[in-house]
């Protein structure tokens, strides 16, 4: 898994390329903790070029909402969704969850 973090004025995006298994999980919850200790909690992920994502990559995506959304301080929204990620939050229940654009654009300026 590849991560690509950008910092913009009023958000966080950081595109993600690969697999988000077990193995690759906790890469991932460091890249989101060291946003939100920095005190910045409206994050962009930027799923156009992630092949699978398992229930540990699950657990992150919710774990880090969780943590944005408390006290009002932002969230975590998603962009451009491949069908079969799509497909696995849905199964999830997450799909509620979570804002979903359809490209990274429009996410970063629903900050």
């Amino acid at each position: 898994m590849k991560l690509s973090p950008n910092t913009y004025k009023h958000c966080d995006l950081i595109k993600i390329e690969g697999r988000v298994d077990s193995s690759t999980a906790p890469q991932l919850a460091e890249a989101l903790n060291t946003i939100t200790d920095n005190g910045r909690y409206r994050i962009v992920l930027d799923f156009s070029k992630v092949e699978f994502i398992s229930s540990a990559g699950l657990r992150v995506l919710i774990n880090t909402q969780k943590n944005c959304k408390r006290y009002n301080r932002g969230e975590v929204v998603l962009a451009e969704l491949p069908k079969n990620i799509y497909a696995a939050l849905d199964l999830a229940g997450f799909t509620m969850l979570f804002k979903i654009f359809d490209n990274v654009i429009e996410a970063v300026a629903s900050f």
